[in-house]
């Protein structure tokens, strides 16, 4: 087990409050399984997001990365916990997590169903382990120029 981002009580309450207020916005109608996400940034700045389906399905976004976009866009870099509903308490897929990790590796994530109750907590790093991020693309890097 890998070491996350600790959290109070209340920042936890308050971001899946924010994550399930994401949910209600969501944009799901192929598959009916909105997702609502709620990311806290090291400046204690919140940026929520939900899902949106598209009739070409590759062109749809997750909740989380819907998050994490809003918060790069506004010059945020530094993501600290993020907190997802959905009805069954579903971790993030695996481009949302590559997403996450780049920005933050170490941050916790929290997974709740849609009553809000936590489901399971823990790092990132335990959801990706091995993830592959800037660090590790710079040791590359060095490494081919040796």
């Amino acid at each position: 087990m890998t070491t996350a981002t600790p959290l109070s009580d209340e920042q936890r309450r308050a971001l899946v409050i924010a994550a399930q207020a994401a949910r209600a916005q969501a944009y799901v109608p192929y598959s009916e399984y909105p997702v609502g996400a709620a990311l806290l940034t090291a400046s204690g700045q919140v940026f929520t997001g939900c899902n949106i389906e598209i009739a070409s399905f590759g062109a749809t976004c997750c909740g989380e990365r819907t998050a994490a976009f809003k918060a790069v866009s506004e010059g945020e870099r530094d993501f600290r916990a993020v907190a997802v509903v959905t009805s069954n308490a579903a971790a993030p897929c695996g481009i949302c997590r590559q997403v996450l990790y780049e920005f933050g590796p170490d941050m916790t994530v929290i997974l709740a169903g849609d009553d809000g109750a936590i489901a399971w907590e823990g790092s990132l790093a335990d959801l990706l382990p091995l993830g592959f991020g800037p660090k590790k693309l710079a040791e590359g890097q060095r490494a081919a120029q040796t």
